[in-house]
């Protein structure tokens, strides 16, 4: 027998959420689950198509904002499929566990997986009830940091223990260091082989604040550094974005923004420093990539970044919104390259130990497993 699955999104697209949702899937395989993905606000065709999602997918609600109600679509769904667990990530699929209650599905899990921007000062009240009632009537609440543990057990009133941490995984196959790539994908890209390039991967969205990476990027320029910022991404901040590097003295033919690649294990590889400047984040999976690349790595000190990050052994932190320290560290990488090379190595290293895709696939498996069997809906194969 295998275990059905339903794994339950807000909507199902390009993003850092949905990407794990078929690490996991891919990971965990066919031979003991079956899976479904069930998106409560739409589905983007293409990242389907793209991403070959590998199970059946559904929508029980439209993409348009506003309010709606897909709680007995969600009952029906899984009347249909049947599932033994139904996994929700993030608030905007939660209701999905009281729908997994009244549909009688053995085991529901919950996963918090980041912040939002108006959420960084607390959950309104409304939503706080919402979310101290459905967490408790899950099995299980996951987050992937330390720090959502804590903020969402504070803010739903619920002891800590109800919640259990997963770090992300990475696929340290894929994501590793190829320096012979770096000469052709500079070549490709137009950048100087003699620059250091200062990169970043990410939704160009205001959290993510990639105007403080710019500002740094002129202070390193105005210093005499010989440097080249390089963005991959999309997302609506990406004209401001454009339109501020090209009017800036300093930046004019120093900057590079390219579109959202499926190319990120390659363009990773022609960086020298991987930057991330958010205002908050829940658990990056880009700083693990970096990492998994052999790249030093300066974050800021928001949300789960430091959990990432040894200082002083992989990278530097800096407070958001801190342009000064950004560029205090950058100066100090530029400056060095063994000392890159050095925090380099040891990122890759704690990639592979601490965050691998294998072990957080383990940790899923071991929590569905456990849980059904406790259920009584599973007795293994």
């Amino acid at each position: 027998m295998r275990l059905r699955i339903l794994h339950v999104v807000s909507c199902l697209g390009m993003g850092g959420t949905e990407h794990g949702v078929l690490k996991i899937m891919r990971g965990l395989g066919h031979a003991e689950f079956e899976h479904q993905i069930c998106a409560v606000r739409g589905v983007d065709d293409n990242f389907v198509r793209q991403m070959r999602v590998p199970a059946k997918v559904s929508a029980v609600g439209r993409a348009e904002p506003g309010f709606q109600f897909p709680l007995f679509r969600l009952m029906q769904l899984m009347r249909e499929f049947r599932p033994h667990i139904v996994h929700t990530r993030n608030f905007g699929a939660l209701e999905a566990i009281a729908a997994a209650r009244l549909a009688r599905v053995p085991v529901a899990i919950h996963s918090e997986h980041g912040y939002e921007l108006e959420i960084l000062g607390g959950l309104p009240l409304r939503r706080r009830f919402v979310c101290g009632a459905l967490y408790a009537m899950a099995d299980q609440v996951c987050t992937v940091t330390r720090d959502l543990r804590v903020y969402h057990s504070e803010q739903s009133w619920l002891s800590p223990e109800k919640f259990r941490v997963i770090y992300n995984g990475v696929d340290t196959d894929l994501f590793s260091p190829r320096p012979e790539l770096a000469a052709a994908l500079r070549s490709e890209i137009g950048i100087p082989m003699d620059r250091t390039v200062i990169g970043s991967v990410g939704r160009l969205v205001p959290i993510k604040d990639y105007k403080t990476l710019l500002h740094a990027a002129e202070i390193l320029v105005r210093q005499g550094k010989d440097v080249h910022v390089v963005i991959v991404g999309s997302g609506p901040e990406l004209p401001k974005l454009q339109a501020y590097a090209a009017a800036s003295r300093e930046l004019a033919d120093r900057f590079l923004f390219l579109a959202a690649s499926s190319r990120v294990a390659d363009l990773l590889n022609s960086m020298d420093v991987f930057v991330l400047p958010s205002i908050s984040e829940g658990m990056s999976n880009t700083i693990l990539e970096a990492m998994a690349t052999g790249l030093p790595v300066v974050v800021s000190r928001a949300g789960g970044n430091p959990e990432l990050v040894e200082e002083g052994s992989v990278g530097g932190l800096f407070d958001p919104r801190d342009v000064e320290a950004l560029a205090g560290h950058l100066s100090l990488l530029v400056d060095n390259r063994d000392l890159r090379r050095e925090y380099g190595r040891a990122a890759r290293q704690r990639a592979v130990d601490k965050f691998s895709l294998s072990g957080m696939v383990q940790q899923y498996r071991n929590i569905y497993v456990d849980l059904a069997s406790s259920r009584g809906v599973w007795k293994g194969n």
